[in-house]
């Protein structure tokens, strides 16, 4: 039973399942899935399309040298039928399928390796770049933060970062839509209960 990679995306390709695609000078075509197959004849580049192992092994995605991928690699020469050679290759394969998921591990680490400081620094970026959208305080707000803290002894700016964490919390600093309320006929008030409430 031979599983051959699809021609198209590089995806195993199981015996009776897929398409078979046999060119004019004889040359066929093996696809996982009716996707691949019109992808093909559409002409497109699977280097150019993100889904496919072609795109991820070009981009560097994916391990391209490696010892336990050439136990995948096509063989075709034909080898008699030996039982105990065939019970040492299916444990060789399932040792090889384990080995080669730790070493993709490894290869996964090395490459997102640092991901989240780049992030961060873009983040603080932004941030920097776009400080004038943040939430300000009014002055009158400040002056009386100040006063506040000289009479109680406490830091102007803790103060400061409280008062907007609070206002960010009641959604007054970023003006938040108020549900409107329906008088019923009754003469009671429809949405009472919860007109505290801020509508997103």
């Amino acid at each position: 039973m031979r599983i051959e990679p699809c021609y198209f995306c590089g995806r195993p390709a199981y015996p009776s399942k897929g398409i078979t695609f046999v060119r004019n000078d004889a040359k066929s075509f093996r696809f996982c899935r009716s996707k691949c197959h019109k992808n093909f004849k559409m002409k497109r580049n699977p280097r150019k399309l993100k889904w496919t192992k072609a795109y991820r092994k070009n981009a560097g995605k994916e391990m391209v040298v490696d010892s336990t991928l050439l136990f995948g690699a096509r063989r075709n020469e034909p080898v008699r039928y030996d039982r105990d050679l065939v019970q040492k290759t299916l444990g060789a394969m399932q040792r090889i399928s384990e080995i080669r998921a730790r070493r993709e591990r490894v290869f996964y680490k090395k490459r997102m390796a640092g991901k989240r400081e780049r992030e961060l620094a873009t983040a603080r970026e932004l941030v920097a770049k776009n400080e004038h959208l943040l939430p300000r305080m009014r002055g009158s707000e400040k002056r009386r933060l100040e006063e506040l803290a000289a009479e109680q002894g406490l830091d102007v700016e803790e103060l400061a970062a409280e008062h907007l964490q609070n206002a960010k919390n009641d959604n007054k600093l970023f003006g938040g839509e108020k549900r409107r309320l329906k008088v019923r006929v009754d003469g009671g008030i429809e949405g009472e209960e919860d007109n505290d409430m801020d509508m997103d």
